[in-house]
């Protein structure tokens, strides 16, 4: 009980300072950073933040990722204001990949298949705004393939008789990086191994504009079969040997 008192009254102290380590727990990568000329940045919400980072830090040529609220009207939200639902806010992972050894329709594969979008403001038992599906982009150059890679899970989702994607996409400029005890949450000593993405086990293939680069012995590292499949995984990023 005094380790769970101690850690939200970290989590408030951070949400008043905003003071974030840049240090990524597990890539030791500066999760600040600003993309160079070889590498390219995008915001998804799929729920929960804490399991939806994971997904992405783990793929080979994600150079840094971060938890965080866009999407909303205040500036500067704290967790606790996010949740409320007031700011309008969802709860994001910020991926920055390097574009020689990842692309974007890779990103966009796991984004997909690791949640359901066809859920409206929920995922899962989590319920709310903050926890819409979402994906918000920075660089223009990126809205034509998001765009292919929907209509193509669309596509994918009728032959299962599933439902529309009601995911949230539009260009922003602003991002807030979420408190320090949310980064790399489940990488974090003591954390709650929980994750509330209910995938629709329906896979995302080749689209219009779709060039990956990830070998198939990557994603056959997550099973979207078995029931929260990324938090039995180890933390390590994946190499690809082939």
């Amino acid at each position: 009980m005094f380790e769970f008192v101690k850690n939200i009254m970290k989590n408030y102290k951070d949400a008043l300072t905003n003071d974030v380590n840049s240090v990524h727990r597990i890539l030791k990568t500066d999760i600040k950073k600003v993309p160079n000329n070889q590498e390219d940045e995008i915001i998804f919400g799929c729920g929960c933040f804490w399991g939806a980072e994971k997904c992405f830090w783990k793929l080979p040529g994600v150079v840094t990722t971060s938890v965080g609220y866009a999407g909303g009207d205040k500036s500067t939200p704290t967790y606790y204001e996010v949740c409320s639902g007031l700011t309008g806010h969802s709860e994001v992972v910020r991926v920055i990949w390097d574009k020689n050894v990842i692309d974007i329709s890779d990103l966009l594969k796991m984004f997909w298949e690791c949640h359901d979008p066809t859920q409206k403001d929920r995922q899962g038992n989590d319920i709310g705004t903050q926890y819409r599906s979402a994906i918000y982009y920075k660089n223009e150059n990126n809205k034509k393939i998001i765009l292919a890679s929907k209509e193509q899970y669309q596509k994918e989702l009728n032959k299962k008789n599933l439902g529309s994607i009601k995911t949230e996409i539009k260009k922003i400029d602003n991002y807030f990086y979420a408190e320090q005890y949310h980064q790399q949450y489940l990488a974090s000593a003591g954390s709650r191994q929980y994750c509330s993405a209910s995938p629709t086990k329906v896979k995302l293939g080749p689209f219009t504009g779709s060039n990956f680069k990830l070998k198939d012995n990557i994603w056959e590292k997550f099973n979207w079969e078995v029931d929260k499949c990324v938090l039995r995984s180890d933390n390590n990023p994946i190499k690809d040997n082939i």
